[in-house]
């Protein structure tokens, strides 16, 4: 006898073809979601560059660091050397701003005969001069002080500097003089100075004369001086109005006529 729970065949293979449909549809699920997957992965791949390539690109830092300070703008001109340097392109010598005796007096006895015609006029010259001046403090007195000064002015005019009459032949020639200190410096006391600051110095100057002849040809010669000055360095001196120089700084007192030996 046949079991009654025997299939039927034509059952069987329907529910055969059933599974196998089934199966393949699920395949083909799974393959269309990976596709999606995958397209969705490179359409955010590309979005993400266009995006990216649109930025702008940071300039490179040009800026640096430094360990070393940076020192500060000066504020205020540096100190001069001399009173008024722009003398110079007077043909004069400009007054040096000094505690140093000996560098003083030859400037100041150089100073005395140096000049152009051509480029300074003898009264501006001789204004230029009275600067180097200060009182002489052997006055107690400050009315006796420029008393005594004024009247050392007015000797350099009349008995130390070239005449007047000697600068307009000069001129006449287109002239110039240059001096300069030969040697060393004499130096000698001066009386009645309680500060011993002042101080007389005597020194050989040779000075070298230019002439223009009618033809515009330059001549030159030398004469050879001996001159003095008198200068008080430290103390109360009176500083060249304008400038950078201080009371204390060397002035001149008076320069001599004659030589003054020690």
């Amino acid at each position: 006898m046949q079991s009654a729970h025997r299939r039927h065949p034509e059952a069987s293979g329907g529910l055969t073809i059933v599974a196998r449909e089934r199966k393949q549809g699920r395949r083909l699920l799974g393959a269309w979601i990976g596709g999606a997957i995958l397209v969705a992965g490179l359409v955010a791949i590309i979005i993400s560059s266009i995006v990216n390539s649109q930025e702008p690109t940071p300039a490179p830092s040009t800026s640096t660091t430094s360990s070393e300070p940076v020192p500060p703008e000066p504020t205020t001109d540096a100190p001069s050397d001399f009173v008024d340097p722009s003398v110079a392109d007077h043909g004069w010598v400009p007054e040096p701003i000094t505690t140093d005796a000996d560098a003083y007096i030859r400037s100041a006895l150089e100073a005395a005969a140096t000049f152009d015609t051509e480029r300074g006029e003898r009264d501006a010259w001789l204004t230029h001069l009275d600067t180097w001046f200060t009182p002489d403090t052997r006055y107690t007195s400050e009315a006796d002080q420029l008393d005594a000064m004024e009247t050392a002015q007015l000797e350099l005019r009349q008995a130390v500097v070239l005449p007047e009459r000697d600068w307009d032949s000069l001129a006449g020639e287109q002239g110039r003089v240059s001096a300069a200190v030969n040697g060393g410096i004499d130096y000698a006391p001066v009386p009645e100075d309680p500060s011993g600051l002042m101080t007389i110095g005597t020194a050989d100057v040779t000075l070298t004369f230019t002439r223009a002849d009618d033809t515009g040809a330059e001549h030159e010669y030398d004469e050879q001086v001996r001159v003095s000055v008198q200068v008080l360095c430290g103390g109360e001196t009176v500083p060249a109005p304008s400038s950078d120089q201080q009371s204390g700084d060397c002035k001149v007192v008076r320069y001599f006529p004659e030589p003054m030996e020690p």
